[in-house]
């Protein structure tokens, strides 16, 4: 990425910025370097992860669009809420000027309305809108496309060739799409995400547990293990869950709105994490956080989901061996605005300040991945340097 220079800039101004646009670039690779030395390295991945031009995934105002509008994805035309919508919004009491077109709380507030009475048209309204968030969360990947998933190939590709001694790469993520399980097919990686491998695929947290590895062919000598094996877990479910009659948890590629196993958009999803398999899963997320030698890389999360941003935090002040690295392509306007950022990130910057072990990178998701040093392609330099600090037990 080249460096911003101001129209006008005169030669050596122009240099000395190019010069230390270089160095900053050298300093981040070389952090990055040491931090994928850590002996576990995690990733949490929000949506930010599955938007861009390139990508293609939906936004949560997408999603209302498409749920509340009745002229949905017409550009910059009016829309126009359909009738389903405006009479749920009206019985509900649901303010659109004081909490914006916002589908977590409007599909959080009708779920907290059916609890106290039933309504046949909030019951449809909930029905259609799973409907069309599982739809839009599934059919944006187009397998003909290969550079819609090249950002997501390149991050598990280098994440994923770490040292056969280290564990194994930790993907936690709240999307619902296939974008990480895609790009892993395309690279021939292997996802270990808790599910059996008979047919049909049943999620059991047991599977978490094994590993793969390379045996010879001949001899008695102890298989290695096989790299670019990594583990995943969809903190909120995926587009190709279905929950059975019996509550087991197969894979299917196309579950319908009423069987798919999601924690749809809503303000109650601290409580629906706790229920098979989100239950599993999210004790995976908090055991991670307490490991010792930890790096924990958060990208494209906007910390909105308290049961996921309160364990970060908490990490952060208790486990001092937690090295914590934000990547968000907003990440300077967050911190500059102390109206408009949350508690979480206003928290986390007045940490980093004060000289914890917290980095915010200012990149999107695709720029980052690019940034992120290829293990194998390093230089004998740089290979005797990482050795060196190996040996001397540093970071």
């Amino acid at each position: 990425m080249k460096p911003d220079v101001p129209p006008g800039t005169d030669k050596v101004e122009e240099d000395k910025i190019k010069a230390a646009a270089k160095t900053a670039e050298e300093e981040l690779k070389n952090f990055l370097l040491s931090s994928l030395q850590m002996q576990h390295v995690v990733v949490l991945a929000g949506s930010g992860t599955s938007l861009g031009p390139i990508t293609k995934g939906p936004s949560m105002w997408t999603l209302w669009d498409y749920c509340v509008n009745a002229n949905p994805g017409t550009g910059d035309a009016p829309r126009t809420i359909s009738p389903l919508a405006e009479r749920v919004i009206t019985e509900i009491g649901y303010d659109i000027a004081a909490e914006k077109e916002n589908i977590e709380a409007l599909l959080s507030r009708c779920e907290a309305y059916l609890q106290v009475r039933n309504n046949a048209d909030v019951t449809a309204f909930i029905t259609a809108s799973k409907k069309v968030i599982l739809e839009k969360c599934s059919e944006f990947i187009d397998p003909a496309d290969a550079n819609q998933l090249a950002a997501h190939r390149t991050f598990l590709h280098r994440l994923s060739r770490r040292r056969a001694r280290d564990s194994r790469l930790k993907l936690f993520t709240t999307n619902y799409d296939l974008c990480f399980e895609a790009a892993a097919g395309r690279q021939g990686l292997v996802v270990l995400d808790g599910f059996s491998f008979t047919q049909p695929r049943q999620f059991d947290p047991r599977f978490f547990l094994y590993d793969i590895v390379s045996r010879p062919t001949t001899g008695d000598k102890v298989g290695t293990p096989l790299e670019g094996v990594f583990h995943i877990y969809k903190l909120h479910g995926s587009v190709n869950w279905s929950r059975k009659s019996d509550n087991e948890i197969n894979l299917e590629p196309k579950p319908t709105s009423d069987s798919a196993c999601l924690i749809y958009p809503a303000k109650g999803k601290y409580q629906q994490s706790y229920v098979q398999p989100h239950l599993e899963l999210v004790s995976q997320y908090f055991s991670v956080l307490r490991e010792p030698n930890t790096c924990l890389i958060v990208a494209g999360f906007g910390f909105n989901d308290d049961h996921l941003s309160e364990p970060i935090l908490a990490a952060v002040r208790t486990n001092p061996h937690l090295r914590l690295i934000i990547v968000n392509p907003s990440a300077d306007d967050l911190t500059a605005r102390p109206k408009e950022k949350n508690k979480y990130w206003e928290t986390l910057f007045s940490l980093a300040k004060q000289g914890e072990d917290v980095w915010l990178i200012n990149a999107n998701f695709g720029d980052f991945a690019e940034r992120i040093p290829d293990l194998r392609s390093l230089t004998p330099a740089q290979r005797l340097t990482r050795d060196i600090k190996l040996l001397a037990g540093t970071k």
